[in-house]
């Protein structure tokens, strides 16, 4: 497939004419002629690469490029002046833009340029060969999404250790694994541990392992996770969870290469790149002696945040009939989809426990469906949210109405009189409203026989 270029310039002129000379090359353009459609554009698909103008007429080319690098900062971005100057280049580049050409420029050394920044970007499929199956677990189409998967792809190359954060639910472990997938550690072993739900008397001996003895308990000798990750990638989840005592030690293991089991005399060598993960302000942590420093800058060489499931809603249809086709599966049912209300009370409800919320919620409907078309009221169920019937004024009015009457006739033993007296209405015309609802009196005496005749005098 071919790249996608956005090119940015209000001289609709040049505008054209490069838009030509880029569909010549083979990419595909989209143009547009201010800094605020440029961005409007990349909110809706995101490019391989910005082609700008320095000079806007809503803001120059250095202040779109500076929120362009603030939501993608792995997208590549060219600036093209009439104006240019040396000190306005080396500013450009040291603030990580890719290339800096001035007006008027040789149409090879632009497409040498474009050809250099494509093969250097991370595109969220893999360049060579179009293979998505690094990342096939993470269901999304959001450009915020795109844009991360594409820093994960353009760091999974390296052996640089990450921190992920991100709400609880958001993701992180299906991240974590992606970035394995895509590694040249793929083959080997990806072990995930979650710091929080271990408690700390075992953490130790799950992470570096033990030796026969070592402690009550110790009846043979135990690998630890790092071992057993050895080659591979170990991802430590809340990571912020884990224990004063235990982050010196692993501060040791990550310096020196190397774990002692507890009760061993010597370390073991290893091989382990470092994924860790957390929904815990590190920051505050470290400023309140909860999480060493020394540590948090070895965990943080990278850091990559997943936005909230709020912050991609564009996502969740996809997410809830993926979900749907897995679990339609589970359960042997045939369900087809949502009903549009249905699907507007997902897309819009706050979903404070994220994806792994929104399956639950799916898992919850699927299992209670009864149709092939998921109803609204299934999700207001699974949201907790009491279901609204919405009727006409006439059918509210006569359903209270006969609501009214039933109350009354059982308040009064089905005592027409006492009953027509507490509605301040005379007995014919309250005779006159049950028979218009179907009610029949005796049916409410406490001694009324099965038939509904009353065997009372």
């Amino acid at each position: 497939m071919s790249a996608h270029i956005l090119l940015v310039d209000d001289d609709t002129d040049l505008l054209k004419l490069l838009s030509m000379r880029l569909s010549a090359a083979g990419y595909r353009v989209t143009a547009v002629e201010t800094a605020d459609a440029a961005l409007a554009r990349l909110a809706i698909e995101r490019p391989q690469l910005v082609l700008s103008d320095v000079r806007l007429p809503d803001r120059d080319g250095l202040a779109l490029y500076d929120q362009i690098r603030a939501q993608f900062r792995a997208l590549p971005v060219i600036l093209l002046t009439a104006h240019g100057t040396i000190p306005d280049a080396v500013e450009a580049t040291a603030r990580g833009v890719f290339g800096y050409l001035t007006k008027p420029f040789d149409s090879k050394v632009l497409l040498d340029k474009i050809a250099q920044a494509l093969a250097l970007s991370a595109a969220p499929e893999d360049r060579d060969s179009g293979d998505s199956s690094w990342r096939e677990a993470i269901v999304s189409r959001s450009t915020r999404m795109a844009a991360l998967l594409a820093e994960a792809k353009l760091i999974a190359g390296s052996d640089a250790s990450v921190l992920i954060r991100g709400e609880s639910g958001s993701g992180k472990e299906l991240l974590a694994q992606a970035i394995h997938r895509a590694s040249p550690r793929a083959k080997q072993p990806f072990i995930a541990v979650n710091c929080g739900a271990i408690p700390e008397a075992l953490l130790e001996s799950e992470l570096f392992g033990h030796m026969k003895g070592a402690f009550t308990g110790a009846v043979a000798n135990h690998r630890g996770l790092f071992q057993a990750a050895d080659g591979g990638t170990l991802f430590l989840d809340e990571i912020g969870d884990m224990p004063l005592p235990l982050q010196v030690k692993l501060l040791r293991v990550l310096q020196e290469r190397s774990v002692r089991p507890v009760g061993a005399s010597q370390s073991l060598p290893i091989d382990v790149r470092l994924l860790s993960a957390t929904h815990r302000d590190l920051d505050a942590a470290m400023a309140d002696g909860q999480f060493r420093e020394d540590l948090y800058y070895r965990l943080n060489v990278v850091t990559l945040a997943l936005p909230s499931l709020a912050e991609r809603r564009e996502d969740i249809p996809l997410l809830v009939n993926h979900f749907l086709a897995k679990l339609a599966e589970k359960y042997q049912k045939r369900l087809n989809g949502f009903a549009p209300e249905a699907l507007e009370a997902l897309a819009t409800a706050p979903w404070p426990g994220n994806v792994r919320q929104l399956y639950n919620a799916v898992e919850q409907v699927c299992a209670l469906a009864t149709s092939p078309i998921i109803p609204l009221s299934l999700v207001q169920r699974a949201l907790r949210v009491p279901a609204v019937e919405v009727l006409s004024y006439s059918e509210a009015k006569q359903r209270f109405e006969r609501d009214y009457l039933v109350r009354l006739l059982k308040l009064t033993d089905g005592s027409v009189a006492d009953a027509a007296r507490l509605a301040e209405r005379n007995r014919t015309e309250f005779y006159r409203l049950l028979q218009k609802h179907d009610l029949t009196p005796g049916l409410f005496r406490e001694t009324a026989s099965p038939n509904g005749d009353s065997v009372a005098s």
